[in-house]
């Protein structure tokens, strides 16, 4: 099959700027973000290691992370059919599908699809906003990708925390704002948080955006890690962004 007919109409194939890898999006629905591309430098995995993303949309956190880790397997896990098709054609476009597996399914399926025990990470950039709050996006694909409609943080976490096995991380990408939430639902389901880093848009300005690497079992330490500053100057990407997107 010619890679170029995996493009569906109104589709666009978009540069990922490292190992020549491409991602299929649709500019009418919901497209991949910053929080993703930061979220894949932030995960660290050990050769090997089993992986699975939920909320995996297109799939861009899955294909960055297998270009930017040795890890093995990567389960990807969408629950809306047009976002796991895209995802899907976008690891045959790259070549990927001895590394990724895109499954259409719902994230709170994942232990019984999976099993107790099954990975040694987990990743997740979920909905931030939970159902109800803020303006809710007409367009209910978009809606689901940004609030909590479909899944909330507390099934993210329990999902994450039944499938990893002890000693595993969860890497996740969230509000600032959601923090007391998310280590609330974290040390529900025994999840230790042990790093966080902050994003912020420039140096004088507040966080916009959280990384979390919590361990399934893990001890009580915390590391604050030095923040992302996203911009030097307006318009002009800081040295760590250009690191993270390889430019």
């Amino acid at each position: 099959m010619a890679r170029d007919s995996l493009l569906k109409t109104g589709e666009r194939l978009d540069d990922l700027e490292r190992n020549n890898l491409k991602i299929i999006q649709n500019p009418e629905g919901f497209c991949f973000g910053m929080d993703a591309v930061l979220l894949s430098g932030f995960v660290k995995t050990k050769k090997g290691a089993r992986v699975l993303d939920m909320c995996t949309g297109t799939g861009i956190i899955a294909i960055l992370v297998s270009a930017k880790t040795e890890c093995g397997k990567i389960s990807a896990v969408e629950i809306n059919p047009e976002s796991a098709d895209m995802a899907g054609r976008s690891v045959l476009y790259n070549e990927l599908t001895d590394r990724i597996e895109v499954i259409n399914d719902d994230i709170k399926n994942c232990t019984a699809r999976f099993g107790k025990g099954s990975f040694d990470v987990v990743t997740c950039n979920p909905p931030y906003m939970p159902a109800g709050k803020g303006i809710t996006n007409p367009d209910s694909d978009v809606a689901a990708a940004r609030h909590e409609i479909l899944c909330s943080l507390s099934d993210v976490c329990a999902q994450a925390s039944a499938v990893l096995k002890s000693g595993g991380h969860f890497f996740m990408v969230h509000r600032p704002g959601r923090l007391l939430d998310i280590a609330e639902e974290c040390g529900k389901n025994k999840l230790e948080i042990k790093r966080i880093k902050f994003v912020q848009p420039f140096a004088d300005k507040k966080p916009n955006m959280v990384l979390i690497d919590a361990v399934k079992d893990g001890g009580r330490e915390l590391k604050i890690e030095e923040p992302i500053i996203v911009f030097k100057e307006p318009g002009v990407y800081s040295d760590c962004i250009r690191d993270v997107y390889a430019y």
